[in-house]
């Protein structure tokens, strides 16, 4: 059977819980059309390059799906009856990636900078408070005359 890589945008006003759920429900479709979805990302809610359906954000899915095609035709149907998806995309490809996606290695070391960040700044308070000048009086310095 074919490899195919499908990502969808979901309304905003889910919760996170709802796009999972919707997540689960769209596996399940490809499961009942004989393809199977080994591998299920949510990215979150990231915001738009642009307006859709005038939406700034959207909940981000991201599925590995092995289906023959009669499943993706399927799928894409149900998404467009559904209201709660914005944008779809199926991209057919050679094989499937086992590790996560780039946007989830990057969403991890963003993570992980985030906390480095926070235990970096632990260190800056131990340095004693820095001395305040009054406005008025400040030196003059000479490369500005």
């Amino acid at each position: 059977m074919p490899f195919y890589e499908h990502t969808l945008i979901a309304r905003p006003d889910l919760t996170s819980q709802q796009a999972q759920s919707l997540g689960e429900t769209i596996a399940q479709l490809v499961t009942e059309q004989g393809g199977k979805v080994t591998k299920t990302e949510y990215w979150g809610l990231r915001n738009l390059a642009y307006r859709i359906k005038k939406n700034r954000k959207g909940h981000y899915l991201h599925f590995n799906i092995d289906a023959p095609a009669a499943a993706v035709i399927e799928l894409e149907r149900t998404e467009r009856i559904n209201e709660d998806i914005l944008r779809y995309l199926t991209v057919r490809v050679d094989k499937l990636d086992d590790g996560p996606s780039p946007v989830m290695l990057a969403k991890a070391s963003r993570d992980e900078r985030s906390r480095r960040d926070r235990e970096g700044r632990g260190e800056r308070e131990l340095r004693g408070e820095r001395e305040e000048q009054p406005k008025g009086e400040r030196e003059a310095r000479e490369d500005r005359i």
